[in-house]
């Protein structure tokens, strides 16, 4: 039986050009949201925790998303910058998992992706200080509408609105297989080269 990583697809050799082949039949399938993605990070002393982000840009430095950088994963990612990612598209029967270090991407990628967003979406991100304490959901609205009546026109972005991008360092393609015989493929960089190993499911 053929399977996505079949020797004669020169795609498999790099891992890159194989997730964008994936992403691309997602995005044909997935009911909502093909490019959500479970990010994984954690304190300084290794607690760990998970949660979903939209991953907004894939190219030859690797997986970029932008937050609050004063949330808990903005506080996580600056005491310690390892991370992880799990990319899982359930009409597909497919994941693809990442590890590697996260950086903050210039100011000026925040802010051409920040212009991009609806208007209500810029406010909202001015309005929210992001995984702290919230008195009322009416507050939360409240501080929404102000900001709305301040900025009638453009919307400037928050200082701690920033883009991160995670270069990858390992990747791994799973697919499902019958009688759990899943394809796992593991791609590793080493010395600046992907090095391809197929796993046991």
């Amino acid at each position: 039986m053929t399977t996505p990583f079949d020797a004669e697809q020169p795609e498999s050799e790099d891992p890159l050009a194989l997730f964008h082949l994936w992403m691309t039949a997602a995005a044909e399938t997935e009911p909502n949201d093909p490019d959500a993605v479970s990010l994984a990070t954690a304190t300084a002393d290794g607690a760990p925790s998970v949660r979903m982000v939209l991953m907004k840009r894939l190219d030859a430095r690797g997986f970029s998303f932008y937050t609050n950088a004063e949330s808990q994963k903005g506080r996580e990612l600056a005491a310690n910058p390892r991370a992880a990612m799990c990319f899982h598209w359930k009409t597909q029967r497919r994941q693809v998992r990442i590890q590697g270090i996260v950086r903050q991407l210039p100011p000026e990628d925040a802010d051409a992706y920040f212009n991009t967003r609806s208007r209500m979406s810029r406010i909202g991100a001015l309005a929210s200080a992001q995984s702290r304490p919230l008195a009322s959901r009416a507050d939360l609205e409240a501080a929404a509408q102000n900001l709305a009546a301040r900025y009638p026109d453009e919307v400037p972005r928050p200082e701690y609105w920033r883009g991160y991008l995670l270069a990858p360092q390992r990747i791994e393609f799973w697919q499902q297989g019958e009688y759990r015989l899943h394809d796992r493929i593991l791609f590793t960089l080493t010395e600046g080269r992907w090095q391809k190993t197929r796993l046991f499911p």
